[in-house]
């Protein structure tokens, strides 16, 4: 089986259950965006020392492809996108708030800004949390010029970056503060 169709070869490309847009279209740029962030989710867990943040950012993955499945689906395929796959709920966004407090309990926030790169694992994790926000801020384009079916879907996505920021913290949750925010000397 070869994995290229060469369907796409003119800039355009099929939408799940139907229909064809440019690649450059909101549409496909969210789901795009969306890829990314799944991709870069897989780096944070590869590099992460934490064995329950591997596990969440796992079920992250999976549930950024529930995302990405109905954003791959034009408004008016969403009963047949529901016939056949699960949208993104409440109950997925409850889930985010609930790991996103309880990872807070772990750790102390520093009073000052954080500097991305104290150690692997919390610079994967803040790279996947800047590639979720891109990824927001492409649903939120698409809602403007075609309004979401689902809300749930923007919630989540917004949510995602909250949790991808804690458990960058959680990540470093051992490590001084000096370090964790880059703090230098004013006379160095």
């Amino acid at each position: 089986m070869k994995i290229y169709t060469r369907k796409g070869d003119d800039g355009s490309t099929e939408l799940l259950f139907g229909g064809k847009v440019l690649k450059s279209e909101s549409r496909t740029e969210a789901y795009g965006a969306v890829d990314t962030a799944i991709a870069a989710v897989g780096f944070a867990r590869a590099t992460s020392q934490e064995t329950l943040t591997k596990e969440m950012l796992l079920r992250v993955q999976h549930d950024l492809f529930t995302v990405a499945t109905e954003l791959a689906a034009a408004p008016n395929m969403y009963d047949q996108l529901l016939e056949h796959f699960s949208p993104v709920t409440a109950e997925m966004v409850a889930r985010l708030e609930t790991w996103i407090d309880d990872t807070l309990t772990e750790v102390d926030l520093p009073s000052s800004f954080i500097v991305p790169g104290a150690s692997a694992g919390s610079a994967a994790i803040d790279l996947a949390r800047t590639m979720v926000r891109d990824a927001e801020r492409r649903v939120v384009a698409l809602d403007k010029v075609e309004p979401l079916t689902n809300k749930e879907l923007l919630r989540y996505v917004n949510r995602l970056s909250d949790l991808l920021f804690a458990l960058a913290r959680l990540e470093d949750k051992d490590l001084p503060n000096e370090i964790t925010t880059g703090k230098m000397r004013r006379d160095a």
